[in-house]
């Protein structure tokens, strides 16, 4: 047997009776890890004073952008630091776009290795950057090859849990993708132990704290990418009913090629659905403590004072509040991916992005009233239950591709789709940040600035409402034929279940209950752990 044989489709094959609760929390092992791009943020005031340790050694006036960013003489700003942020998206959703189909070949299993080697190669390149200070470094390593292993991780589940999951399409890649969400409530809080504990009087510990984390990570990643099994072709759990059966024109038994969505209109409609949703969330989740300080102020504090009328003490409180809402609505978006998806298997997916349009209409469309209002509670609720959704959004979007496309390339056709949250992750916080600095230097008070932009995020929804409205079956000339399907099977190398394990094709998932219990411990206690934290540090909200 040569090296590495057994990362090939072939050898991660489960056999008769193979328990397929095992594959989800394989999926999160990956998620939970690379979800910390959502945390990066936590490291940008440290890195903002990498030289200067207490306070940031400003570069000259007149330097260059390169020199700026070939200088080791002076501190980065924030700005600066922040390109990585819209890097991991956009490279996100380049390499799960270019590699998508490599993936339905080469398995989950090889596509989990690489990515694990991506990400925490990346976060050891980081670390170099930073202890020679060079910005480009960071950019190179944790934005464009991080960016590669987040992309080839974050789809490396989904094809393969919809086939373990037929059933339940929605609640199985709610499950993986929550831990995406979740990833940011484990990382952040073990980063800034590490950085405090990494810290001395010549370094903000930053670059110990990456190599710390890449080696963690890479175990977890490592762990989960070899679980990974994928059902033999036939395989069905016990008792299903497919989908044929059931009188629902959305959810095809047919497949469509990965190479032929470009050209389905229904495709482009659910990448407006998708990217409309992102957009508006996005943009929430970039400005939601400033937003909350900037229009509630004193009140935050029972005082009857504008945010401009506070001292430096009062803002350094209400500093900490806007933190608890963003921790809250970092839980809501993690409940949601699970919630809003499981809702999916019965409500439908184009109903459930119904919902999110609809409701979220409302809800963005009454802020302004309740900011004017004074009412906190309810502003807090509205935009906990907005980001439920867009949360959601993320969960449900690999089933409805799989109602309409059929499973076979389930996984390349969402790695197409995801180009949609690269183009949302860029221009959301552009559009959001546009908005709201013209209100502010046309004169309009920072507590009404988010007026005009909640309503332009209503009217994205508008939008997104109509093109989910438009989304009907695909017409049968894009499905492949027989001969087309076989073809790619042989590509996929999949094999017969019944050949392959001399066994019935129905598995009632009931052995290995060790081993579930196991793998469910592994990433829910971390989980559980950073849940919990989030929960203190929201707690400051209700105080």
């Amino acid at each position: 047997m040569a090296l590495f044989d057994f990362l090939e489709k072939e050898r991660t094959v489960a056999g008769a009776g193979f328990n397929r609760w095992l594959v989800p929390p394989a999926a999160l092992a990956i998620h939970l890890c690379i979800g910390m791009a959502y945390g990066f943020s936590v490291f940008w005031l440290p890195l903002s004073k990498a030289l200067g340790i207490k306070e940031s050694i400003a570069c000259a006036a007149d330097i260059g952008l390169l020199e700026r960013i070939l200088s080791s003489s002076c501190d980065w700003q924030i700005s600066m630091l922040g390109w990585m942020y819209t890097m991991f998206f956009v490279f996100l959703g380049l390499s799960a776009w270019l590699f998508g189909g490599w993936l339905e070949h080469a398995g989950p299993r090889k596509a989990g290795v690489v990515s694990a080697l991506c990400w925490c190669g990346g976060l050891v390149i980081s670390a170099l950057g930073v202890y020679q200070h060079q910005i480009w470094l960071m950019w190179l390593g944790s934005g464009v090859i991080g960016g590669i292993g987040l992309g080839l991780g974050y789809i490396s589940p989904v094809s393969t849990l919809i086939k373990w999951f037929p059933d339940r399409r929605g609640m199985a890649t709610g499950m993986a993708i929550m831990g995406f969400g979740g990833g940011a409530v484990i990382g952040a809080p073990l980063a800034d132990k590490l950085m405090k504990y990494f810290a001395t009087a010549s370094s903000v510990g930053v670059w110990q704290t990456f190599l710390v984390m890449a080696a963690i990570y890479f175990v977890f990643m490592m762990a989960g990418a070899l679980a990974y099994r994928v059902p033999a072709t036939g395989w069905k759990p016990a008792g299903w009913t497919p989908p044929a059966t059931n009188g629902n024109a959305m959810i095809t038994t047919r497949h469509v090629h990965a190479s032929k969505v470009w050209g389905i209109p229904q495709f482009w409609l659910v990448w407006w659905v998708l990217c409309l949703n992102v957009t508006a969330g996005i943009g929430i989740l970039g400005m939601a403590s400033p937003l909350l300080q900037e229009i509630f102020g004193g009140q935050l504090l029972n005082l009857p004072l504008s945010f401009n009328e506070l001292d430096t003490a009062q803002k350094a409180q209400i500093a900490a509040i806007a933190a608890g809402f963003t921790g809250l609505l970092s839980l809501f978006n993690i409940g949601g991916r699970f919630f809003w998806a499981s809702c999916s298997d019965y409500l439908g997916r184009k109903a459930t992005y119904g919902i999110f349009f609809v409701l979220g209409l409302a809800l963005y469309a009454s802020i302004p009233s309740l900011a004017h209002s004074g009412l906190l509670p309810l502003f807090v609720i509205f935009f906990c239950v907005i980001l439920s959704m867009y949360g959601g959004g993320f969960a449900t979007v690999p089933a409805y591709l799989a109602d309409l496309f059929g499973t076979q390339m389930v996984g390349a056709i969402h790695g197409r789709l995801l180009t949609a949250w690269s183009a949302a992750g860029v221009f959301g916080p552009l559009l959001i940040g546009f908005v709201r600095e013209y209100q502010i230097a046309h004169g309009v008070p920072k507590a009404q600035a988010y007026d005009i932009t909640m309503y332009v995020l209503a009217g994205l929804l508008v939008v997104g409402l109509i093109c989910n409205l438009l989304v009907r079956p695909v017409a049968d000339k894009h499905f492949m034929t027989d001969t087309e399907l076989a073809a790619e099977k042989k590509l996929a190398h999949e094999r017969d279940a019944a050949a392959s394990n001399g066994a019935a094709v129905t598995s009632n998932g009931v052995t290995s209950p060790l081993a579930v219990v196991f793998g469910w411990l592994a990433v829910g206690i971390p989980l559980a752990i950073g849940i919990a934290l989030t929960v203190q540090k929201a707690s400051v909200l209700f105080k």
